[in-house]
Order: C-alpha cells, then sequence, then structure tokens
C-alpha cells in the first residue's frame, strides 16, 4: 500500500508532516518517540490500514520533516497541543474521532492531550511501552545516545546504523540502510546529522529533579483522567517502564488492557512488529465490534 504525503497544522501553526495510508474508515494516528520519524511506522500502518482504516502516520514537531519550531517549545505538553490541532483537523475532514497510537514521547503526548488539553477528542489510545512513571536510568540511556555526536554527525549512513548495532546489541543490523537514510539529513558540510531538532534535547538537558517530578505529577493526573478505551503494549525487556509501573498505570487507569510483548525492548514496535501489529488490531477490532469506534 503506498503512502500519501500530506500536511497538518500544529499548535503554533507549524508544519507537521504525515504519511496517509487509506482513504475511508475509523482514522488513526501513529505518534512515533523522541528523535524517531513517522517511517518508523511504515509496516505497521500497512498493516492497520489494511483493516479498513485511515492512517496518519505523523512527523512530531521538531522531527523528521516537520518544522523546528521557532519558539524552541518541546515539552510534553507542546506535543499534546500539536495532537490536539491534530486530531480537530481529522475530525472536521472524515468525520470521526481518531484512535490515537502513541510511542514514549508521542504516548505521553496522547495521555496529556485527550487527560488534560482538551478531553474528548480521541476516540481510544494505545500506549507504547510508556506509563506516567519511567525508569530514569533509562531515559538518561536514550537521552546519551541521542545526544552523541549531535554536532559532528557521521560520515556515512554505515556510521549511523554502527552507532545505533552499539546501542541496541540485540537487534540485527539491516543490511538495507534505506530506512535508516530517512532518518538523517546530509548537511552542506556532507556530514549526515540525525532527523531531529537539537533544541529538543536541550529542554531535557535543562530539566532537573523537581521540573521531573512535577511532570510525572501532571502525567498521573492525565493518565487518571482517560476515559477513553485503553491500551498500554510494554516490551518485556524494556529499558523504561517496569512492572511496578504498569501496576500503578492499572491503578491509575482500571479499564485500560495490557499486553506483554515477549522479546521486545523499548522499541517495541521495531523489535517485534509483528507481535506489535497484531495486538493493535486486535483491539481495534474488539472496539469495533464493541461499537466503541466506527
Amino acid at each position: 500500500m503506498s503512502a500519501k504525503r500530506i500536511e497538518f497544522k500544529g499548535a503554533e501553526e507549524n508544519a507537521l508532516i504525515a504519511d496517509q495510508y487509506g482513504t475511508g474508515g475509523q482514522p488513526v494516528i501513529l505518534l512515533h518517540g523522541g528523535g524517531q520519524t513517522r517511517h518508523s511506522w511504515a509496516a505497521a500502518a500497512e498493516r492497520i490500514a489494511a483493516l479498513g482504516h485511515v492512517v496518519f502516520s505523523v512527523d512530531q514537531r521538531g522531527h523528521g520533516e516537520s518544522a523546528w519550531v521557532p519558539s524552541g517549545n518541546y515539552m510534553f505538553v507542546h506535543f499534546a497541543q500539536d495532537l490536539v490541532a491534530l486530531c480537530r483537523q481529522v475530525i472536521a475532514k472524515h468525520g470521526a474521532k481518531p484512535v490515537v497510537v502513541g510511542a514514549s514521547l508521542g504516548g505521553f503526548a496522547g495521555m496529556l492531550a485527550e487527560g488534560t488539553e482538551a478531553p474528548g477528542n480521541q476516540a481510544a489510545l494505545v500506549l507504547v511501552d510508556i506509563t506516567p512513571r519511567v525508569d530514569m536510568d533509562g531515559v538518561y540511556k536514550i537521552l546519551g545516545f541521542m545526544g552523541d555526536r549531535v554536532e559532528e554527525g557521521f560520515g556515512t549512513v554505515e556510521e549511523a546504523a554502527d552507532a545505533i548495532a552499539r546501542y541496541l546489541p540485540n537487534r540485527s543490523r539491516p543490511k538495507d540502510l534505506s530506512g535508516l537514510s530517512k532518518n538523517l539529513r546530509l548537511h552542506s558540510d556532507g556530514r549526515y546529522r540525525w532527523h531531529w531538532d537539537p533544541a529538543f534535547l536541550k529542554v531535557r538537558e535543562h530539566s532537573d529533579e523537581e521540573i521531573t517530578k512535577r511532570v510525572q505529577v501532571g502525567m498521573i493526573e492525565a493518565a487518571e483522567n482517560l476515559n477513553v478505551p485503553v491500551l498500554l503494549l510494554r516490551g518485556r525487556n524494556s529499558e523504561l517502564v517496569s512492572m511496578a509501573h504498569v501496576e500503578e498505570f492499572l491503578d491509575c487507569v482500571p479499564h485500560a488492557k495490557f499486553t506483554d510483548i515477549q522479546d521486545a525492548g523499548h522499541m517495541v514496535a521495531g523489535d517485534k512488529n509483528d507481535v506489535f501489529a497484531q495486538a493493535v488490531e486486535e483491539f481495534l477490532t474488539d472496539l469495533k465490534a464493541e461499537a466503541l469506534i466506527a
């Protein structure tokens, strides 16, 4: 299934670039994690669209082909505000509230958007390896990888692939690097750099323990306010989400469903795409059977 490149507007009139799969049926919005792009969802998007859904895989602000915001606003709430704007545009065009599937950063945006910013714009929410409280050691590991070679970049795509292989030693290094090249920008100096705004990382570098606690409290409050159907997918080998975090989340959102995906880490869709896509498909099918989505 071929994807159609389209553009939405975020909360600051910032351009949000998306790939659209399918044309009709229940809308589904896919939001990637920090440092990723919309292309990380390609295989899952095709499978979900094949079920009869119109799927939008979106580059979040400061990522991929979407605009780098001059304001430097890259707190979680700003991504949530973009999602609110995005949901409203999808509703206006397709006449139905979207199901939001958010990985990590995208999941935070989904929780805040539906839980506190603008409740009632989502039909359902799928959280991919993210809960309001996470293991900060895992967060620092991810930020460390994202911050490595920000300035100097890579001489070739192969160098970037080597860096990922060192970071994710349990995942097979792909022979075809065309997918990876979509996550890199070739700059005028001939160096490849990651396809996200470095200001995104600077916001996190300036966050102290007190700010982190306030963010977690806000996330917990948002989770407690969720009234839509919710599915939490966790990679069993996750560096961020422990079973204690899962249990706390299920206490906050007792109606949520939970699936633990074996042999997957934080990058669930990349580690076990087929299992991930099947879990989402079953959730959407159940919702349709219960007439909770169109």
